[in-house]
């Protein structure tokens, strides 16, 4: 029996994800719809459950990084559907470069994305789960965003603040009965991982990079999408109601972090 199956308070809820088109997003959609739970679904591009029953899931394309667009997402959501119970911020881009190769476009991408993404939806989800008195938040980051790595800095860094962020938003709606957690994966069997896998090999991803003082993942295997949606559907359920303002890696151990 998977971990999903033993859940609790989810059936029946609402739930807003971004970056919902592929990868971890598309995983995490999957995963809601299965617990009962009526999903919104947005990204940049059309997510990929437009031939599901529209009374359980809506398909948006809407920009993370532009408040007003998420704005009236959030708030087109609860006019039709009700409060929403929870978000899930997964939207993310991913740039590889030295500090002194990084470009200020794909700084400011990173950070449209990564972190002020996050900032957008979780403020308005805030908003409204504070009128509620209940909610959850989930952020998925990156253990690249705990753990210092070569020309991942950028990265890291926009990862590193929106781990931040959510926890600090933790404290401040914890009085209203809202959590607010992290999920940091590692590597993981995405699009988004594609190029490096293509470039690197698996292997080699798994066995590590010692001249670049990056272990390899003691569990010495990727970590599948729906592994990072468990995690996130666990500190969504009232099973971990008692958790907020956490940090949860799932990386194989990669990051020697608990």
């Amino acid at each position: 029996m998977s971990l999903s199956r033993s859940l609790s308070g989810l059936q029946g809820e609402v739930a807003i994800v971004s970056g919902a088109a592929g990868g971890i997003g598309s995983a995490i959609v999957s995963a809601l719809l299965a617990e009962g739970v009526r999903v919104v679904a947005f990204d940049r591009v059309m997510p990929p459950f437009a031939g599901h029953d529209a009374d359980r899931v809506r398909c948006v394309v809407a920009d993370v990084s532009q408040s007003t667009e998420v704005n009236a997402l959030v708030a087109r959501a609860i006019d039709e559907w009700g409060p929403v119970r929870f978000g899930v911020n997964v939207a993310g881009v991913l740039h590889t470069a030295s500090v002194v190769d990084t470009d200020d476009e794909s700084w400011q991408r990173l950070f449209a994305v990564n972190t002020t993404g996050v900032f957008n939806l979780s403020r308005a989800l805030a908003r409204h789960m504070m009128t509620q008195r209940r909610g959850s938040i989930v952020t998925v980051s990156s253990n690249a965003g705990g753990v210092p790595r070569q020309g991942m800095a950028a990265y890291g860094a926009s990862k590193a603040a929106a781990a931040l962020f959510t926890r600090s938003l933790g404290l401040e709606l914890a009085p209203f009965g809202v959590r607010c957690n992290v999920v940091a994966p590692g590597s993981t069997r995405t699009p988004m991982l594609a190029g490096m896998l293509a470039e690197q090999g698996v292997e080699s991803v798994i066995a590590g990079a010692p001249e670049q003082f990056k272990i390899g993942i003691p569990l010495a295997k990727l970590a599948e999408p729906r592994d990072i949606a468990e995690a996130v559907l666990f500190l969504l359920s009232d099973r971990a109601g008692h958790i907020t303002m956490n940090e949860l890696y799932v990386d194989g151990g990669a990051s020697l972090h608990g």
